[in-house]
């Protein structure tokens, strides 16, 4: 699984459901806002019934899903540890032969060469995410960063 920054994350999303049309609130703070209410429930449902489609869950998660702790967390008894490998994205871009020597490590792959490394569906944010808002959100992910720790062998990059 390759972790990103969350507040990033969540602010590229809102920007992607908005170009797919599957947003209708064009301000991400207001989405924001709506994203508890928009979720209710979901979870259970989508437990109880593995095959069911929840729109706001796939759509509206802004902040759900950079909870990534909670999700290894719910993973880790279904696979366990030693069968997971968590890399933090903002290293593997900043070194991508690095991250794909560790991946082809943990598979027990042989090494054959490097692929070409190319990024794919970025897109520009429509607006700047105001610095309160930023501070708040680093805020309400401290805890699943710190979380992260034991996953990365490390401090997540966004924290440093």
């Amino acid at each position: 699984m390759l972790v990103r920054d969350p507040v990033e994350r969540a602010c590229s999303a809102h920007a992607h459901e908005l170009a797919r049309g599957f947003e209708t609130e064009s301000h991400f703070e207001h989405a924001l806002e709506l994203e508890e209410g928009r979720l209710a429930g979901a979870e259970e449902r989508l437990r109880a019934s593995p095959h069911a489609l929840h729109h706001s869950h796939r759509h509206h998660a802004y902040l759900a899903r950079g909870r990534y702790a909670d999700q290894l967390d719910r993973l880790e008894p279904l696979f366990g540890r030693d069968r997971m490998l968590v890399l933090d994205s903002h290293r593997f871009f900043a070194e991508p032969e690095t991250a794909y020597d560790r991946v082809l490590e943990f598979l027990g792959l042989p090494h054959l060469g490097y692929p070409v490394f190319e990024r794919y569906n970025r897109r520009s944010l429509p607006r700047p995410v105001p610095r309160a808002l930023a501070a708040r959100l680093r805020d309400h992910f401290e805890p699943y960063d710190a979380r992260l720790v034991r996953w990365l062998d490390g401090e997540p990059s966004w924290r440093q």
